[in-house]
């Protein structure tokens, strides 16, 4: 398998930290969506990332479709739960970190992708609010019932890890760390398992774990 996509997507180094964990053994092509946009489109017409390459060829797009993809792949081996109240649980904390994502994409890309003249200040308030909510309502869930940062770590944990990581990392000073003790304390305990120093925030590719 091949994993198109640049590293400093959360949701492409999503799936790489998940891939790992799950065994599968894959490549990394690091393609940029914007600077490399032909190279990528050669692989994949709709220059998306993540796309994931199967081995026979077939195109998969989106880190949540890929990854159901991966977890049948690597079966009876799973990053989730399988009972029902667990699931509901786990499936609750991946929503809230995609969408706190999500907005963190939002805003990175109104920044720095329109001209400044044309910045639209009140959708910037609206989605900043946003996503300081879906961080206030994870905060307030590591407070209630934490999450296995180490081995036992769940998708909701990498999920979790890799956007509050890329929030951190694009828009600094818009989530002080002191409101959020609990969310630093997982990500840096995350951050330091093999997998996600396999796959480094930035441009850079991933190098297996040893």
């Amino acid at each position: 398998m091949k994993l198109i996509g640049m590293l400093d997507s959360p949701y492409v180094r999503r799936v790489a930290i998940s891939l790992q964990l799950l065994g599968l053994h894959f490549e990394h092509r690091s393609l940029s969506v914007f600077r490399t946009f032909e190279d990528f489109h050669q692989i994949n017409p709709v220059v998306k990332a993540p796309t994931l390459v199967c081995d026979d060829g077939e195109l998969l797009m989106d880190s949540t479709l890929i990854l159901a993809y991966a977890e049948a792949l690597a079966r009876p081996r799973s990053l989730m739960p399988s009972e029902l109240k667990a699931l509901q649980r786990e499936l609750h904390l991946i929503g809230l970190a995609l969408a706190a994502c999500e907005k963190s994409v939002q805003i990175v890309y109104e920044r720095e992708l329109r001209p400044p003249e044309k910045l639209y200040e009140p959708w910037l308030e609206r989605v900043s609010g946003q996503m300081r909510t879906a961080y206030g309502l994870l905060e307030a869930e590591l407070a209630r019932q934490p999450l296995a940062s180490g081995e036992g770590l769940s998708q909701a944990g990498v999920t979790l890890a890799v956007a509050w990581h890329f929030s951190q990392q694009m828009l600094p000073g818009l989530l002080p760390a002191e409101h959020y003790p609990q969310l630093v304390a997982f990500s840096a305990a995350a951050e330091a398992l093999p997998a996600f120093k396999a796959a480094p925030h930035g441009d850079g590719t991933f190098h297996q774990a040893e």
